[in-house]
C-alpha cells in the first residue's frame, strides 16, 4: 500500500525518508492532491530504464508501420547507408 502523505510533512525530512523503500515510494499531496513522488534509486533506474524501453518500441513501431507502408529496404542499401553515415561523421 503506497505511502501518502502532505508536503507539509517535509518538515521533518528523516521521517519521510526512513519510509521510502525498494518498490514502495511516498506520494506528497498538496492541498490534497497528488504533487510529488520520493523513490528508492534502484526503483528509479528499473523507471528510467522501462521508459526507455517504450520509446525504443514506439520507434520500432514506427520503423515497421513505414517499411509496410513505402516498402522495405534490403540489407545492402541498409549496410551501404550506414558505411555512408560513419564516413559523414569521420
Amino acid at each position: 500500500m503506497p505511502t501518502i502523505a502532505p508536503v507539509s510533512d517535509l518538515r521533518n525530512y528523516g521521517s519521510i525518508l526512513e519510509k521510502v523503500t525498494k518498490g514502495s515510494p511516498v506520494y506528497l499531496t498538496r492541498n490534497g492532491h497528488g504533487a510529488y513522488s520520493i523513490r528508492d534509486m534502484e526503483d528509479e533506474d528499473n523507471f528510467q530504464k522501462a521508459e526507455a524501453m517504450i520509446r525504443l518500441f514506439c520507434e520500432l513501431n514506427a520503423g515497421i508501420r513505414s517499411a509496410e507502408e513505402n516498402g522495405w529496404v534490403s540489407e545492402e542499401e541498409m549496410r551501404a547507408y550506414l558505411r555512408n553515415m560513419r564516413n559523414e561523421v569521420q
